[in-house]
C-alpha cells in the first residue's frame, strides 16, 4: 500500500509540473481574467464572450514548434469567432438552422483532412457552431461584436501562452524528452519479461505493439521540436545536446528492436542454465532502471543519478566468461553464440545510456557529429496545405469525406430531438456528439464508454457537494480547479477529464442558476443521448471498418520494410558510409509499423461481424513486426561491425525475400492481377552456411589442438556468418509467411 502512494504521489507531482497542467493554468486565467474585469464593470458578456474565444483557441495549443503554435492558435481564433457569427446570423429558423449546421459542420470537419494540428482548429469551428445554440449572447452586444470579442479572446490565450513560452521556453522540450526516455526504459523492462516467462509471450508482445506506437509519436514530436529549432535558433548547444540525447534514444529503440530471440528457444537450451540467463536479465533491468532515473531527473531538473553500469557490465562480462569456461564449445555453440549476441547488445545499450548521462552532464568528450541542416530537414514529416488536397479527398473512398458527413447528419438528428423534445440545454447533446465523435467505430466506442462513464461519475460526486454546502465562494473555486484539471487531463485521461468536465459545468450553474439539481439531471441526459447517436452514427452511416483499411495498412509497412530490406542489403554488399536514404528507410519502417499496429488495435474494439479475420490479421501484424525487428538486428549488426565481403548466396537469399515480399504487395495492390515468381538458377539455401561451417570446423580444429582462446577476428567473422546467415534465414521464412497470409487475406475477403 505504501509502494502505491508513493507511486501515486510521484504521478500527481509529476503532473502539476507538466506542460498539460501549465496549458490548462493558462487558460483558466485566460478566462478567469476578462469574466472578472468586465463582471466588475456590468459588462459580464463581453468578458464571457473574451473567455469563450480562449476556449475556443486552446485546443491548437499541443505540442510543437512555437510558429506552428501560434499560428494553429491563431487560426483556431479566427475560425471560432467567424463560425460564431455565420451559425448566428444563418439560425433564422428551423429550416435555416438545418442547412447552416449540415453545410457548417461538414465543410468545418472536412478541414481534418490537413492532419491533427487541422482537426485541432477545426474543433474550434465546430464547438462555435454549438455554443451559438447556448443563448449566452446578450442584446446589448451586435453578433459580429460578439465574433471581434471571441477572436479578441483568442489572441488574448496567444499572449500568454507566448508569455508563459519565453518565460520557460525549453520546458516543453524537457518534459517531451523525459517522457520519451521513461517510455523506453518501460520498453525494455517489457522485454526483460520475455528473458524471464516466454508463456506470456503474446501478452507482452501486446504490451510492447502498445508502446511502440507511443514512442513513434513521441519520437515524431521531438524531430519536429529539436530539428526546427535547431533551424531557426541556429546550433545552439542546447539544442545540439538534446538532439544528441534523442538519436541515442532513438537507437536504444532500434537495438532493443533488433534483438527479436527466440524466447522458447533460449529457454530450451538454457534449460540447466537459468542463473546465467538471470544475469543477463537483471543487468537489463537495471538499464532499464538507469534510464528511468535519468528521465525523473531530467524532468525535475534534480542532480543526475549515479551511473553504475561500467562495474554492472563489468560483472556481467565476467558471468559471460565464467559460463564460457564451464561448457563443452563445439556441443554449446549455439548457447555460446546466442549468448554472445545478447552480451553485444547489452554493450552497446549501455553505451547508449552513458553517453546520455554524458550528454547532460556536459562532460568533455570528443565531439559527435550531428546530422546537417539540409539532411536533418528530411526526417521532418510536411503538410502540404493546398486545394488539391481538399479535392482529392472528396469521395465516397475517403475516410475524411464519410466522417464529415456522417458528423453533419448525426448533428442534424440531435438537434431535431432536442427542438422536437423540448430538452433543457439541448445544445448539451450537440457538444456530446462533437467531442466523441471520431472518424472509426472503434475509437467513438472507445471514447462513448468513458464519456458516459465520466459524466455519471462527475453528477453523483456534484450532488454530494451540493449537499455539503451552498457556498458561492466554494462552488467559484470548485469551478475553477475542476475546470483547469479537466483541460490539463483531456489528452492523458479522458475519463477523469470528463469527470472534472461536468464538475466545473455543475459549479457554473451553481452559480448562476437555484435549480442546479436539475441541470445535472439534464446534463446526464444530454450526454447519455449524444453518446447514443455518436456510436449509431458510426455504426449506420457509412461505416469505415478496419477490416477494410488493414490490408491498405499492411501494404504500406510491407513496403517501407522492403525498402528498408533493400538499404540493409545494399550497404552490406557495398559498406562504406551509410546513406541518408537507409536513416529514412529506418524511420519509415518504424512509423508504418506503428500504423499498423494501431489499425489493429481499432479493430480489436469493432463489433464482432467486423472482425471475423481478427486472428488472420493479428498473426502477420505479428510476422510483419517480428520481419521488422530481424531487420533492425541485421541492419544494427552490419552497421556497428566490421563485415567481410557478401558472398553470392547472400545476394541469391536476398532476391527470394524480395521476391516473396514483392508477390505479397502485388496480391494487396492489385489482387485481379496476374502473378508471375521469379525462377532462381539454383535453390536460395544453396551455400548460405558453406562460410559458417568452414569457420566452426576451423574452430573446431583449433580446440581439439588445445587452442581454447580465440583469435578476435576469427571470433568476428564466425559471430557475423552465424548472425547473418540465421538472420537471413528466419527473413526467408518469415518471407514465405507473409506471402502466405496476404494471399489468403485476399482469398478471404
Amino acid at each position: 500500500m505504501t509502494v502505491q502512494l508513493k507511486n501515486y504521489y510521484r504521478e500527481f507531482t509529476r503532473f502539476l509540473r507538466s506542460t498539460d497542467f501549465s496549458k490548462a493554468l493558462i487558460l483558466s486565467i485566460s478566462i478567469v481574467v476578462p469574466i472578472s474585469i468586465f463582471s466588475s464593470l456590468g459588462k459580464l458578456e463581453i468578458g464571457v464572450s473574451l473567455a469563450m474565444g480562449c476556449l475556443l483557441s486552446s485546443p491548437s495549443d499541443v505540442t510543437g514548434t512555437y510558429k506552428h503554435k501560434s499560428l494553429g492558435i491563431l487560426t483556431g481564433a479566427l475560425l471560432g469567432g467567424c463560425s460564431y457569427v455565420i451559425a448566428k446570423y444563418a439560425a433564422t429558423g428551423l429550416l435555416s438552422s438545418l442547412v447552416m449546421l449540415f453545410l457548417l459542420i461538414f465543410a468545418i470537419s472536412y478541414l481534418a483532412v490537413y492532419g491533427f494540428r487541422a482537426s485541432l482548429v477545426s474543433f474550434a469551428g465546430l464547438l462555435a457552431v454549438v455554443l451559438s445554440f447556448a443563448g449566452l449572447s446578450a442584446s446589448s452586444i451586435e453578433i459580429w461584436q460578439k465574433g471581434l470579442l471571441i477572436i479578441g479572446g483568442g489572441i488574448w490565450y496567444l499572449l500568454l501562452s507566448s508569455l508563459w513560452h519565453f518565460i520557460r521556453p525549453k520546458r516543453a522540450t524537457e518534459q517531451l524528452l523525459s517522457e520519451t526516455m521513461e517510455l523506453t526504459g518501460e520498453y525494455l523492462q517489457i522485454r526483460v519479461k520475455l528473458y524471464r516467462n516466454a508463456d506470456h509471450s503474446q501478452q507482452l508482445s501486446k504490451e510492447l505493439l502498445q508502446l511502440q506506437v507511443e514512442l513513434n509519436e513521441k519520437h515524431e514530436n521531438l524531430r519536429e521540436l529539436l530539428i526546427s529549432s535547431r533551424k531557426s535558433g541556429g546550433n545552439s548547444g542546447y539544442a545540439r545536446k538534446r538532439l544528441l540525447v534523442f538519436i541515442d534514444l532513438v537507437d536504444i529503440l532500434e537495438l532493443a528492436m533488433a534483438h527479436p530471440l527466440d524466447y522458447e528457444k533460449m529457454h530450451e537450451l538454457f534449460k540447466n542454465d537459468e542463473a546465467i540467463i538471470n544475469d543477463f536479465a537483471s543487468f537489463s533491468e537495471k538499464l532499464a532502471l538507469q534510464l528511468m532515473q535519468i528521465a525523473t531527473a531530467l524532468y525535475r531538473k534534480k542532480d543526475l543519478p549515479v551511473l553504475e553500469l561500467d562495474k554492472l557490465l563489468g560483472d556481467l562480462e565476467n558471468s559471460f566468461r565464467e559460463f564460457r569456461s564451464k561448457i563443452d564449445i563445439p556441443e554449446r555453440r549455439e548457447s555460446l553464440l546466442m549468448l554472445r549476441h545478447l552480451l553485444d547488445y547489452q554493450q552497446q545499450q549501455a553505451e547508449r545510456i552513458i553517453n546520455i548521462d554524458h550528454v547532460l552532464r556536459d562532460i568533455a568528450k570528443k565531439p559527435r557529429p550531428v546530422m546537417r541542416e539540409k539532411e536533418a530537414q528530411k526526417f521532418l514529416s510536411t503538410q502540404e496545405y493546398d486545394v488539391k488536397t481538399l479535392l482529392s479527398n472528396f469521395n465516397f473512398q475517403s475516410p475524411f469525406f464519410r466522417h464529415s458527413l456522417r458528423l453533419s447528419l448525426i448533428m442534424i438528428i440531435g438537434f431535431l430531438a432536442g427542438f422536437y423534445f423540448s430538452i433543457q440545454n439541448s445544445y448539451w447533446i450537440l457538444l456530446t456528439i462533437v467531442v466523441i465523435m471520431r472518424p472509426n467505430y472503434g475509437l467513438t466506442k472507445q471514447r462513448t464508454r468513458k464519456r458516459i462513464i465520466g459524466t455519471l461519475i462527475g453528477g453523483a460526486l456534484a450532488v454530494g457537494i451540493l449537499f455539503l454546502t451552498q457556498n458561492t465562494t466554494v462552488y467559484a473555486i470548485l469551478a475553477l480547479v475542476t475546470l483547469t484539471l479537466a483541460f490539463s487531463l483531456i489528452q492523458k485521461n479522458y475519463t477523469t477529464a470528463a469527470i472534472f468536465i461536468t464538475l466545473s459545468i455543475v459549479f457554473i450553474y451553481a452559480l448562476l442558476k437555484p435549480d442546479v439539481l436539475k441541470v445535472i439531471k439534464f446534463r446526464v441526459l444530454d450526454t447519455l443521448v449524444g453518446a447514443a447517436l455518436a456510436a449509431a452514427g458510426n455504426f449506420f452511416f457509412w461505416p469505415k471498418w478496419e477490416k477494410q483499411e488493414l490490408p491498405g495498412n499492411i501494404a504500406a509497412s510491407l513496403q517501407a520494410n522492403l525498402e528498408y530490406f533493400r538499404e540493409i542489403s545494399s550497404f552490406y554488399q557495398l559498406k562504406g558510409k551509410l546513406p541518408t536514404s537507409y536513416k529514412l528507410s529506418r524511420k519509415q519502417a518504424f512509423l508504418k509499423i506503428g500504423d499498423l499496429n494501431g489499425a489493429f488495435q481499432r479493430m480489436a474494439q469493432e463489433p464482432k461481424a467486423q472482425k471475423q479475420q481478427l486472428a488472420l490479421f493479428y498473426e502477420i501484424v505479428s510476422i510483419n513486426q517480428t520481419f521488422l525487428s530481424v531487420l533492425a538486428s541485421l541492419g544494427t549488426y552490419i552497421r556497428t561491425h566490421p563485415t567481410t565481403k557478401a558472398s553470392s548466396a547472400f545476394k541469391d537469399y536476398t532476391e527470394n525475400i524480395i521476391d516473396n515480399l514483392e508477390t505479397a504487395l502485388n496480391y494487396l495492390q492489385d489482387p485481379s492481377a496476374e502473378k508471375s515468381e521469379k525462377s532462381f538458377k539454383r535453390s536460395p539455401e544453396e551455400g548460405l552456411e558453406e562460410k559458417y561451417e568452414k569457420l566452426v570446423n576451423y574452430r573446431n580444429s583449433e580446440i581439439s589442438q588445445g587452442k581454447l582462446d580465440i583469435d578476435p577476428k576469427v571470433r568476428e567473422e564466425l559471430q557475423e556468418a552465424h548472425l547473418v546467415t540465421r538472420q537471413l534465414k528466419w527473413l526467408g521464412e518469415l518471407s514465405v509467411l507473409i506471402k502466405k497470409n496476404c494471399i489468403k487475406i485476399i482469398e478471404n475477403k
